[in-house]
């Protein structure tokens, strides 16, 4: 594989879907048949080759986003594989922050569900262009129909390209509803429609031209004057419309007995789009918004998604946008202002890597040996600074107490946990002053499992760890808007400020901090002290000590001592603030989660009655063959153990998903 190729001919995407949908079976198939593995990874077997760690073989389950680079008809295409489990979420919003297309992976038998809908809604976060998937066609009720009108009502307008002929034990092949061909898998394989499928097969594509026709002028002047459509024509618009996301072009088959493969890779470089079909931009040092153009010629400039670190060695994921880089270049961190010199550059396959000499716009590669750049870092060539949206995380919802076995092992568990955390963003950590313990917060019970597994066996480290518990927030209970005066002497000075301040509740989960305008300070060359003050105050959170949301504060006036104003601004606004929230009284909030069962039919009810017991409101039931699929909102601090009682409510045959709905004021 050559290391630099023209962006027209790089695909960069994603395979995303619920948990069990099938995302590293199809995977592995891509890199079988790309040529890049000589065997299917089989995860029972735990041999895949993007589920590399232990934790992930050993649970038959995707924890972190692997990226691999396959060829494909003399394209490159940039595979990242991602979790489907809610509680790494943070992997799947890396991956949809570079990729430029994606794979959604449905299956035939459970169709849309809630970490499905997820995804989906984080994918049209970032507007991107996607194809679908219905996996497990030959799984026990599995329903091509169904799905995909689960999917048409709730998700978008899909559009199959294909049909699958046969369900269940009887599933056969597929046919290509735009070439007319009979397939089991890919090109080597087509063969004519068989004579009795011919009706069938003519009826589906009729159904796909009318819907091309709804969106497409150029198709419906032929189809309304009855004119032959070319297969060219039909391809060219189903891609534009791919491309401005209004339709969804849907494939079928069986990732695990390989039906369907090479008809994926095939739509990928069909409808998906290439570096040069996705427009960014980027902010300048003085705050100008620039485009960034997919060009080689241009000035350097690229992302880090993803960071990891193995044996203090680090691995830093790189997407390029515009420009090229080669060993031995020297670029910018702007976040740092540091200069860096590029020495090697490698290309990525799940955990190893291949030297490269260059890599040009619309790459995805890995840098090693950088220092002091993180997650969500622009690089850049030093001629041009520029800074590209940073990724946005979830904040974390549960958390538990960690401490070293043995005595003088604390600093290697500080060490531990600092390198845990810069590889995941949404895991955070901190020291209870009075216990001395860590306190590592994190999405969910199993994110929390597998983090403490990692711990003990990766970095050979014993450890003693706590129940977990809930992460609660806090809001103000009502809007409040008052003169606050500060008035202390301290070290000889007299610290003196008087505040007004408005603080009120808001539908915005988030913090607002409405910044200071220069006019309502007595002391203009404050400003920035004063923002900066404002924003590490409301940081600390609330009376209570939880973090603040729904909470939006407001300062109107700051009248500071002539003397000592530098020196009175930060406690004036401190007291300010906490008298204001004192005043206004907070509810302590909890995360609230939306669950979804599934279940055989018989053992509904005792799933049902558990949920009741745990507070839950029940939303919806809903009845696939022999299953019930029930929906629910719990609060997640009555979740806690679900996991190990839904096996014995179902004997054995339930599971269930979580997927954050909000908060709510604590019930207890």
């Amino acid at each position: 594989m050559s290391s630099y190729q023209e962006p027209e001919k790089i695909r960069n995407i994603s395979i995303i879907a619920h948990v069990d949908a099938g995302k590293t079976t199809l995977s592995e198939q891509i890199l079988y048949h790309s040529g890049k593995t000589h065997k299917v990874g089989s995860i029972d077997e735990g041999t895949t080759t993007l589920d590399y760690l232990e934790e992930e073989r050993k649970r038959g389950i995707t924890i972190v986003s692997a990226a691999a680079t396959v060829p494909w008809k003399d394209h490159f295409i940039h595979l990242i594989d991602t979790p489907g489990h809610i509680d790494f979420t943070a992997e799947v919003e890396r991956a949809l922050r570079v990729i430029d297309g994606t794979i959604v992976i449905f299956s035939a038998v459970e169709g849309v569900e809630a970490q499905s809908e997820k995804v989906w809604y984080q994918a049209d976060k970032y507007s991107i262009p996607r194809i679908i998937f219905i996996n497990k066609l030959d799984r026990l009720g599995a329903n091509f129909s169904r799905v995909l009108s689960d999917i048409n009502e709730k998700l978008g307008t899909a559009i199959p390209i294909q049909l699958p002929i046969g369900i269940e034990d009887n599933f056969q092949g597929i046919i290509d509803l735009i070439e007319m061909k009979f397939l089991q898998d890919g090109e080597a394989t087509a063969e004519p429609i068989p004579q009795e499928l011919q009706e069938t097969a003519e009826t589906a594509r009729e159904e796909m031209l009318m819907t091309l026709a709804d969106h497409s002028e150029a198709i419906a002047e032929l189809y309304l004057s009855e004119q032959n459509i070319p297969n060219s024509l039909i391809k060219e618009e189903l891609r534009v419309l791919t491309l401005s996301n209004s339709i969804i072009p849907v494939l079928c088959g069986s990732a695990k007995k390989d039906m369907g493969t090479e008809s994926v890779l095939n739509a990928v470089l069909d409808y998906l789009p290439s570096p040069l079909d996705r427009s960014h931009s980027a902010i300048t040092k003085n705050g100008k918004t620039i485009p960034i153009n997919c060009n080689k010629d241009e000035h350097f400039t690229g992302f880090v998604f993803k960071l990891t670190v193995k044996n203090s060695h680090e691995l830093l994921y790189l997407r390029t946008y515009s420009g090229h880089l080669r060993a031995g270049s020297t670029i910018l961190n702007p976040r740092t202002n540091e200069k860096i010199k590029i020495k090697h550059l490698t290309r990525l396959f799940a955990n190893n890597q291949e030297n490269i000499e260059e890599c040009g716009p619309g790459d995805i590669i890995a840098l090693n040996g950088l220092k002091n750049t993180n997650t969500g870092d622009t690089l850049c060539s030093v001629n041009q600074p520029v800074s590209l949206d940073r990724i946005t995380f979830p904040e974390p919802v549960i958390s538990m107490a960690l401490e070293p076995k043995k005595s003088g092992e604390k600093s290697k568990l500080l060490h531990t946990l600092d390198i845990i955390t810069r590889e995941d963003p949404t895991l955070f950590f901190k020291e209870n002053e009075e216990t001395g313990q860590y306190l590592i917060s994190g999405m969910g019970e199993l994110h929390l499992e597998i983090t403490a597994h990692r711990i003990q066996s990766e970095f050979n480290l014993e450890i003693r760890q706590g129940e977990p518990k809930v992460a609660y927030k806090e809001m103000p209970n009502r809007t409040t808007a008052n003169t606050f005066e500060f008035n202390r002497l301290t070290a000889d000075k007299n610290l003196f400020g008087k505040v007004t301040i408005n603080l009120m509740p808001t539908d915005r989960q988030d913090s607002e901090v409405v910044k200071i305008r220069p006019d309502i300070l007595s002391h203009k060359g404050l400003v920035t002290e004063a923002n900066c003050s404002l924003s590490n105050t409301v940081l600390t959170g609330g009376v209570h000590g939880f973090p603040l949301i729904n909470c939006k504060v407001e300062i109107t006036r700051i009248e500071l001592n002539d003397q000592h104003a530098e020196e009175s601004i930060t406690p004036a606004i401190f007291h300010a603030f906490y008298e204001a929230l004192k005043e206004a009284g907070t509810l302590i909030m909890e995360p609230v989660m939306n669950v979804e069962t599934l279940s055989p039919a018989e053992s509904a009810g005792e799933v049902i009655n558990y949920l009741n017991s745990r507070k839950a409101e029940i939303k919806q039931i809903d009845h696939i063959n022999s299953l019930e699929k029930v929906t629910a909102e719990v609060p997640l601090s009555k979740m806690f153990g679900f996991s190990k009682a839904i096996p014995k409510l179902t004997g054995g045959r339930g599971s269930f998903t979580m997927v954050q709905a909000g908060y709510q004021p604590s019930s207890d």
